[in-house]
């Protein structure tokens, strides 16, 4: 695999920022890696972090690089600060730049594949979310998107803005949101996002959910999971021991590459 330390302008954002991005790369003299066939354009995984992370975090956190290779896929992982992948009322366009902005780049800058099969969202916590909002409100860009530990219920945090436990303060709330901290029925509400798709004619992409029975975020996933079910959206559904943690992580994102439904050889 090819480790890029990508650097670029980014208008959406207004700045320069980074993205690590792993690219296979076929070989045949690298000791403990076996290169993939090479292609002319490779399937894509944006992978996307949580809250208090940025765009390192899953190099170093698990074997993404080993993972990715066996798959021949490339992996995009990009930052967003605390957004929640918003375009921030008083803040940057994040939203903007992770669904329209990266993907365009990366694909024009880069041998990654246009196409909506080859092209696939993942993320944990803050970026569960995250992902799950690139499928469902772009379904016809992206074929299949998984949730790890994912925060989905958006609506209800804006509710406990400012209440005690929070991770995000009211005030950040305010400047992610703006004052009035409503998102129900907005494309930022992932159940809103969800109707919508099961009424049109658009494509439905794979979703998978997972998260750890010791997790304090389980109830967002089987309340997503039992909307999904109303509306006849299929989903694959992982529920098992595990916590709010890396080693949780580390073994279900091999689950998700496993899942993804590769369109073409990838060995």
């Amino acid at each position: 695999m090819a480790f890029l330390d990508f650097h670029f302008f980014s208008d959406a954002l207004g700045l320069t920022c980074s993205a690590w991005i792993i690219i296979p790369q076929p070989s045949t003299r690298q000791i403990g890696m076996d290169g993939g066939v090479l292609r002319e354009k490779y399937p894509t995984l944006y992978l996307l972090h949580g809250l208090s992370d940025d765009h390192t975090i899953w190099m170093r956190r698990t074997s993404i690089e080993r993972y990715a290779a066996e798959k021949n896929i490339a992996v995009v992982m990009p930052a967003v600060g605390r957004s929640f992948y918003q375009d921030m009322a008083s803040g940057q366009k994040y939203w903007t730049f992770v669904s329209e902005e990266l993907p365009a780049l990366c694909e024009r800058l880069l041998p990654l594949s246009t196409a909506r099969e080859d092209r696939f969202a993942a993320g944990l916590s803050m970026g569960g979310y995250g992902a799950l909002r690139l499928g469902l409100a772009l379904p016809e860009r992206f074929a299949a998107v998984a949730s790890l530990s994912g925060a989905l219920d958006m609506p209800r945090r804006a509710r406990d803005a400012g209440k005690p436990g929070s991770r995000v303060s009211l005030d950040e709330w305010i400047g992610i949101l703006g004052p009035k901290l409503q998102i129900d029925g907005t494309n930022a509400d992932l159940q809103f996002l969800a109707r919508k798709l099961a009424s049109s004619p658009a494509p439905k992409p794979g979703i998978y959910l997972a998260c750890g029975t010791e997790d304090e975020l389980l109830e967002d996933t089987r309340a997503f999971r039992k909307h999904l079910d109303t509306l006849r959206l299929p989903a694959t559904y992982v529920e098992s021991p595990g916590a709010h943690e890396w080693g949780y992580w580390d073994a279900q994102i091999q689950r998700v590459l496993d899942w993804l439904p590769l369109s073409k050889v990838t060995r």
